[in-house]
């Protein structure tokens, strides 16, 4: 019987099966960890260095040029009183720019109080207006000290830059108040940031590189070994007893390999021991059988004599000359019964094969056994299908169908017994169901066993052996076949033959299922 499909992921199969796969991918995934967290403090500590920097010079510069252009304003006698007045506003701006340089380290605003009338606005290189953020220019008329904010610095042809914007007051004397804005660009700073984050990048990423090939060639010295020794247990556990591990140095992988070796010696040994034992015990059962044979062709001749001769004999005898009979019987078929198992054991049971109608040859048992099944009470409820056709041991057939119909009679307590026959492309499948007192669940793996019997305290009316079902279990085997079993207490059971309709060929899926109603 074919098991049901697993579904399966190949990945997460790959991922639970390959061991060096496993180390290389947590070696992988903690080298990123560790590397992503190095860059981040790397980078942050590069980055906060160069604005500390940045931010401690402009800041010093800003307060440097504020009091410059302070001292001019002071100096200067004459006062913005007009819109066309702005004389003294650019020369501080062109003030500023010589102050910052060619090219300018800083932008200069210079902005005045939004309700001083007539208050011209300059600045340089063409610097917006909209690059100081409200909330600092409020701050700065409010505090009349000196603050400073990181923000984007916005240029009127469009370009933006990030900057440092520091705002100072100052005071035109006879005017009022006006802001000096200095605005830093940190376009070289952010170029060096992005350098140096583009380093730590490739550095990382060769790192990781060459950590993952290090874990891979280092995990394979160890797996390979172990994946070896995985191998070669499987091929011992196959019957290659004769596999052995190479032993390399003198670590803990090469006393894996030693025990391993010495492991499947010692296998080799029991096996080889075992199998001269069990050899010797076959034969000692076949050479039992026909030692037995002929005296017990001898007893069954004198008691054949006696019974032909009971008549003459008190009713003791006669019944005793009856046993008598009954028990060589007996005892003839438990011989042949042994000396089939023996030939089953040494693998010495050839196959006779045949075309077989399994319907016409279970109609034929019946027909036979039909006398027997009216003596226990019963009958039998019998229903083919047409097309019932396998290539089989016609003898060993016979032997299973009569076993399972026999063992049906025999635990039937009189209700009727199906027998069913049923067909698929692949098989053909018999099923015998009696409703008689049934099979324990926890015995049913011990119901094949030989000399097994579910309540030793049951006579066999039928004059079984003990042997048959483990004999026709057998059978079963040697065409590829099996035979299933289902019961409950005081329900019955059901004996399930499955072949397949060609020699050997794979069974998809029995045509009669096991416990179907």
């Amino acid at each position: 019987m074919s098991s049901p499909a697993q579904t399966s992921f190949p990945n997460s199969s790959a991922w639970r099966r390959n061991l060096q796969l496993r180390l290389v991918s947590i070696t992988f995934l903690i080298s990123i960890s560790v590397l992503s967290a190095v860059g981040f403090l790397l980078l942050n500590r590069v980055t906060t260095g160069l604005l500390e920097t940045k931010q401690q010079s402009a800041i010093a510069e800003a307060t440097a040029a504020s009091l410059e252009v302070q001292r001019l304003l002071d100096a200067s006698d004459s006062g913005l009183v007009a819109p066309n007045n702005t004389r003294l506003v650019d020369s501080v701006i062109t003030a500023l720019a010589v102050r910052s340089g060619s090219p300018g380290i800083y932008d200069a605003l210079f902005l005045g109080d939004p309700e001083l009338v007539g208050a011209p606005e300059r600045g340089t290189e063409l610097i917006s207006q909209e690059s100081i953020p409200a909330d600092l220019r409020t701050a700065v008329r409010e505090s009349k000290r000196q603050a400073w904010v990181y923000a984007p610095l916005l240029y009127e042809v469009g370009e933006s830059k990030p900057g440092i914007v520091i705002g100072s007051p100052v005071n035109i004397p006879r005017v009022g108040s006006y802001e000096l804005y200095l605005l830093f660009p940190l376009d070289k700073e952010q170029k060096t940031i992005d350098l140096v984050g583009k380093g730590v990048a490739v550095t990382g990423i060769i790192l990781l590189i060459s950590l993952t090939v290090i874990a891979w060639f280092v995990t394979s010295r160890i797996t390979d070994p172990v994946r070896e020794a995985a191998e070669i247990a499987v091929q011992i556990a196959s019957g290659d007893l004769d596999r052995r591990m190479q032993v390399r140095g003198e670590d803990d992988i090469a006393r894996l390999a030693g025990s391993l070796n010495e492991m499947a010696s010692s296998l080799q040994s029991q096996i080889i021991r075992l199998e001269s034992l069990s050899k010797l015990q076959q034969q000692f059962v076949s050479d039992v059988s026909h030692e037995l044979r002929t005296p017990l062709t001898t007893v069954r001749i004198a008691s054949e004599m006696i019974y032909q001769a009971r008549g003459t004999f008190d009713p003791d005898m006669a019944r005793s000359a009856e046993l008598l009979r009954n028990q060589v019987d007996r005892f003839d078929l438990l011989l042949n019964d042994l000396l089939e198992m023996s030939k089953i054991d040494a693998g010495a049971a050839p196959l006779e094969l045949a075309e077989v109608d399994l319907s016409e040859l279970t109609e034929s048992i019946l027909s036979d056994c039909e006398q027997i099944a009216r003596e226990h009470g019963t009958s039998f409820q019998f229903t083919t299908v047409p097309s019932a056709t396998v290539r089989a041991d016609v003898r060993r057939v016979s032997r299973i169908v009569r076993n399972l119909v026999v063992n049906a009679i025999e635990h039937s307590e009189g209700k009727s017994i199906d027998v069913e026959i049923g067909t698929n492309q692949s098989c053909v499948s018999l099923s015998v169901r009696d409703y008689g007192q049934g099979i324990d669940s926890k015995d049913l793996e011990r119901v094949f066993g030989r000399f097994w019997r579910a309540d030793p305290a049951r006579p066999r009316t039928l004059g079984g052996t003990g042997l048959g079902l483990s004999i026709s279990a057998e059978d079963a085997a040697l065409h590829g076949g099996e035979i299933g079993v289902w019961g409950e207490l005081n329900k019955g059971a059901q004996f399930v033959l499955t072949l397949p309709r060609l020699e050997h060929a794979p069974i998809t899926q029995p045509a009669i299922m096991v416990g179907a109603p």
